[in-house]
């Protein structure tokens, strides 16, 4: 157990003052970091996006020749700007949307929506609930007994939401559309599937069509991670380093239903993630994601990110080009 864990937990009220401390450090640069990048010319910006994939993945990108996902990944991050993409990926504004598309019933039940952290309150909360940002990322905080929180998982859930809050999510991956959400927190059901996480069932999508359903396991936890095609064949390649889990997992019994909302959901888009869950055979949305990880996670093994390229139809040369002329040109 390193210092910091055994600190945490051993003196839990320290070790948050401890993170008070240093998240006001880094807040200050956070925010120089954000500033610094919305003031960046647009070629920069590809620069700088650039330089991240090859940090993650090992590779150059080839702006004018790209051909596997994560590498198409990139163009979609900065020249596709359907508007769309910032409501659906706005996780409270995407809710109307969804309530109109495949009906309000398919809705994680909201308990509540606010600006800033100060206008909740608690005392009218249920005893469970999930809170987190409309617009964050890893900023979930699930509260299984409220009358049981201690004084120190209280100040850990408000650093976790307020700093989630005051984060511009858009400028760090060079994801766009993410800076344009209206931040807001939202609380929802707690979804009780009797297990310790949800498993959350993640379709891949290519012009409206869902080709793969990944699977989710201990995010929270031991994250582990299940790829299935839509016969449920378990494939031989995945997303980062997860790995499979030790046991099959099974199919859940409306799969087809779940394909059919999907459909619906997907439709009109070259590539979007649709996440859903499945409790004891009751469907709930989860969210939409236009990029997947950003395109920096590794498809393993490579030959799998060539072979979900290739269900991607997009036009990579419109505006790149260009682009990189002015690239060659002011790097010159």
């Amino acid at each position: 157990m390193s210092i910091k864990s055994k600190i945490k937990s051993e003196c839990p009220l320290l070790y948050q003052l401890y993170k008070i401390l240093t998240d006001i450090k880094d807040a200050q640069k956070i925010k120089s970091a954000e500033n610094k990048f919305y003031s960046l010319a647009d070629w920069q910006i590809r620069q700088l996006d650039s330089e991240l994939y090859f940090k993650a993945q090992g590779k150059v990108l080839d702006w004018n020749h790209l051909l596997t996902y994560t590498e198409k990944m990139q163009w979609a991050k900065l020249y596709d700007k359907d508007p769309r993409k910032v409501i659906l990926s706005d996780k409270y504004a995407v809710r109307a949307w969804v309530s109109e598309t495949i009906g309000e019933e398919y809705l994680i039940p909201l308990i509540g929506v606010w600006d800033k952290y100060e206008d909740i309150n608690f005392k009218v909360l249920p005893e469970q609930f999930v809170m987190k940002t409309n617009h964050g990322s890893n900023d979930v905080v699930i509260v299984r007994s409220k009358s049981k929180l201690s004084l120190a998982q209280k100040i850990e859930m408000r650093r976790k939401i307020t700093n989630s809050l005051k984060r511009d999510y858009g400028s760090i991956y060079c994801e766009l559309h993410y800076g344009k959400i209206p931040a807001k927190i939202i609380a929802e059901k707690f979804l009780d599937s009797g297990e310790t996480d949800l498993q959350d069932y993640k379709f891949l999508c290519f012009s409206g069509k869902p080709y793969f359903c990944w699977v989710d396991i201990g995010r929270y936890t031991k994250h582990k991670r299940n790829v299935y095609d839509l016969n449920w064949n378990l494939q031989d390649w995945n997303q980062f380093t997860y790995g499979n889990t030790e046991y099959e997992i099974e199919k859940p019994k409306n799969f087809d239903q779940m394909i059919g909302l999907v459909e619906k959901l997907s439709r009109g888009f070259s590539h979007v993630r649709v996440d859903l869950y499945n409790i004891d055979g009751k469907i709930y949305f989860g969210e939409m994601t236009f990029t997947n990880g950003s395109g920096f996670e590794k498809i393993i093994p490579p030959s799998a990110d060539l072979m979900l390229g290739n269900l991607w139809d997009i036009d990579t040369k419109s505006n790149s080009e260009d682009s990189t002329k002015k690239l060659e040109r002011d790097t010159k």
